[in-house]
């Protein structure tokens, strides 16, 4: 299958690419779209079928969608683009943290996960992990997004490019809005519940973790990364670049990811 077939699901578009039974199933998380894994899908869709949606809100859809509102979407989508098996998670920021939870609650829908540079983004660890410095920046910018998206319209776009910019985010900035900025709202504001219901990350499936090692702070701890090295059937990966590892180093990614799932070439 070289062309894309859409669906729809619950009112959400899933794309799907690719030839063979495994399923991926990949998601973004701020400011992308689907076609953050432009590469990824051309990289992997001679071994799997790649399915992959823009989060329900960045372009269309509901203004904010909750955490159990997020899980029984992707549990609907799952279900029915690969009824009868389980698929892969391959996530990348808040895509990371919507997708674990997803992952936790529906064990049993998921056989492995690809994650990308967020880890056990909720734990003691990764706070105590973090100064002074690391906290305020975090504080700063998460914050500045929250507010750009409760402010909302032209002030709230301006505000939202102009921090992927500082950021050093791929995305077009013309592709950027503040709609794209409700997790944040959930993160400081609890809106739409926020992740009050967010269990600890502990995943009972096989996992890969790749993570961009030039950052100012990381999104896992030093204890996420030894446990999940140290468990058999896992394997981490840190790789020379910033937060879109799959952008900066789309090759080397793409030869871990290809390895981790299918062995050596």
């Amino acid at each position: 299958m070289n062309q894309e077939l859409c669906i729809t699901v619950n009112g959400t578009e899933v794309w799907l690419q690719g030839q063979g039974e495994e399923v991926i199933l990949m998601l973004h998380g701020w400011p992308d779209t689907r076609a953050l894994w432009d590469g990824t899908v051309a990289a992997l869709q001679d071994r799997a079928t790649c399915a992959r949606l823009t989060l329900p809100g960045f372009e269309s859809g509901p203004s904010v969608t909750s955490l159990d509102d997020m899980c029984h979407l992707l549990r609907q989508i799952v279900d029915r683009i690969s009824p009868d098996k389980p698929v892969t998670l391959m996530l990348h920021d808040w895509g990371c943290i919507f997708g674990y939870q997803f992952a936790m609650r529906h064990a049993e829908r998921v056989a492995r996960v690809v994650a990308v540079d967020v880890g056990d983004h909720n734990s003691g660890a990764l706070l105590r992990s973090w100064g002074a410095k690391e906290k305020l920046s975090v504080m700063a910018y998460q914050v500045w997004l929250a507010l750009a998206w409760k402010i909302g319209g032209p002030l709230g776009t301006r505000m939202t490019r102009a921090m992927a910019s500082w950021l050093r985010c791929p995305t077009a900035p013309e592709r950027i809005t503040h709609t794209m900025n409700y997790p944040y709202a959930m993160q400081w504001f609890g809106t739409a519940g926020g992740f009050q219901s967010a269990a600890q990350i502990q995943l009972p499936m096989p996992l890969l973790f790749v993570y961009g090692e030039r950052k100012p702070f990381m999104f896992h701890s030093a204890k996420w990364l030894e446990k999940v090295a140290a468990t058999a059937g896992c394997a981490v990966q840190g790789l020379p670049c910033g937060h879109w590892v799959m952008v900066s180093r789309p090759e080397a990614f793409h030869a871990r990811v290809r390895d981790w799932l299918w062995g050596p070439a």
